[in-house]
């Protein structure tokens, strides 16, 4: 199954984040069960249509690694697989 963002949506699969501490344990990102704040755009939505009848242009695509606000992300779940929505608005930076 695919998922089609509409508007200025886009769909984001969650990065989990690994720390390791001084000793060399790995702690996995799902440790403390928080949401991620980063991850990578897998679909973009044709953009936010314009009070004139255009379409705003959308400053991030496919095979992005973005960081977005925290709690703004909607989840979803497909075929076991987390992904996340949220308006382009929401992506505070683009990882480069």
């Amino acid at each position: 199954m695919n998922l089609r963002p509409l508007g200025d949506r886009v769909i984001v699969k969650p990065v989990s984040k690994e720390e390791i501490t001084k000793s060399g344990i790995i702690i996995p990102g799902t440790a403390d069960k928080e949401r991620p704040e980063q991850g990578e755009i897998i679909a973009v939505g044709p953009g936010k249509m314009l009070d004139n009848g255009s379409r705003a242009v959308m400053n991030v695509k496919v095979g992005d690694k973005v960081v977005f606000k925290k709690y703004s992300p909607d989840e979803v779940k497909i075929d076991d697989v987390e992904y996340l929505v949220l308006s382009e608005s929401d992506i505070m930076a683009v990882i480069e």
